[in-house]
């Protein structure tokens, strides 16, 4: 093992380096400017959205075992509202993958419900396989997974139905029925339940993006958040984590998988986006959100086989939604 645990854990937190010192290396540095030039269209970028999709989920097959994926630790730390949250709060984890995001979560509050979604009915599959073999309490009324492209089609009715959304925020407790809102109850012996009845769960308390938003193509990202922000509850959170600008990452694509300025396409036809602190600022507040925190992540990685050094670049967010909102409804064209 290259450490302990708790060092592992810890590496997740540090500020091992300046991204402003990064990006004045990276920008000066001859052999990196094609990642700074602006982006002309090719015939691999055109239409590529529409193949995302598949592209994955043909990703997550190769790697069904979960091997590839390590358990997401540090993510209490990082959201500790996860652990503080109210009694049987909602959970929507967006891209959930093989769970590695999930099980945390799950095993670190045992009041907790996530629904998780991914584009993939495989990993949703092998996702169920390793939560259920986690050994967490009453994990199967805890969880429950459902198949979702959301960027394309939209989350289900059953989340937050148009009635409910519709309704102004300090009104929507009373139009849920009581069996709705007493839906998500655990009993004293740790059991529970994720049957939906009535006209949808009311919303969720906290949405889930961690790596997820930077595999959607950058032109179907403000319909993506949007999305999010609509199944949320008036006060709700957004928890997001994903690339930063000059993630090694990014450095390592050579300039034909270039399909967008900071967009990469690898050759198995997934992609990434790498953002700055400004890009996920304008997404987020053009779409409604208060941002509540907003910076770089970087962390100084070393691969003691090779004997290389990798600096990570990662951005870690909150946002909420506007308690006061005023029957705010996204209405797609």
């Amino acid at each position: 093992m290259s450490g302990t645990v708790e060092e592992e854990e810890a590496n997740y937190f540090s500020k091992d380096f300046e991204w402003e010192t990064l990006k004045q290396e990276i920008e000066n540095n001859p052999s990196f400017s094609y990642h700074l030039l602006p982006f002309v269209s090719s015939s691999l970028a055109h239409g590529q959205e529409s193949g995302d999709s598949n592209a994955w989920q043909r990703f997550h097959v190769r790697h069904s075992t979960g091997r590839f994926f390590k358990e997401r630790r540090y993510l209490l730390k990082e959201f500790p509202e996860l652990v503080s949250c109210r009694d049987f709060s909602k959970v929507l984890e967006v891209g959930c993958g093989n769970g590695s995001s999930v099980i945390p979560i799950l095993r670190g509050n045992k009041r907790i419900f996530v629904y998780a979604c991914d584009c993939s009915n495989e990993t949703l599959d092998r996702a169920q396989e390793i939560v259920n073999a986690s050994n967490i309490v009453s994990v199967q009324g805890r969880f429950k997974t459902f198949y979702s492209d959301f960027a394309f089609t939209g989350f289900p009715k059953w989340l937050l139905c148009d009635s409910c959304r519709l309704i102004l925020p300090h009104k929507q407790e009373e139009c849920l029925s009581s069996d709705v809102k007493e839906r998500s109850i655990i009993d004293v012996n740790g059991s529970g339940s994720l049957e939906e009845s009535g006209c949808c769960i009311g919303g969720v308390d906290f949405v889930t993006l961690i790596f997820t938003l930077s595999a959607v193509s950058l032109k179907m990202m403000p319909t993506a958040i949007l999305e999010c922000l609509s199944v949320l509850k008036p006060g709700g959170l957004l928890l997001f984590r994903d690339y930063g600008l000059y993630d090694m990452t990014m450095l390592r694509f050579e300039a034909n998988k270039r399909v967008g300025f900071r967009e990469y396409m690898r050759a198995d036809g997934t992609r990434s986006y790498f953002f700055s602190l400004d890009t996920v600022r304008d997404l987020f507040v053009g779409a409604g959100f208060i941002e509540l925190e907003l910076e770089y992540c970087c962390v100084k990685s070393v691969n003691r086989r090779k004997g290389k050094s990798m600096r990570r670049v990662w951005i870690h967010g909150k946002f909420q939604k506007p308690v006061c909102e005023a029957a705010r409804e996204y209405v797609s064209s």
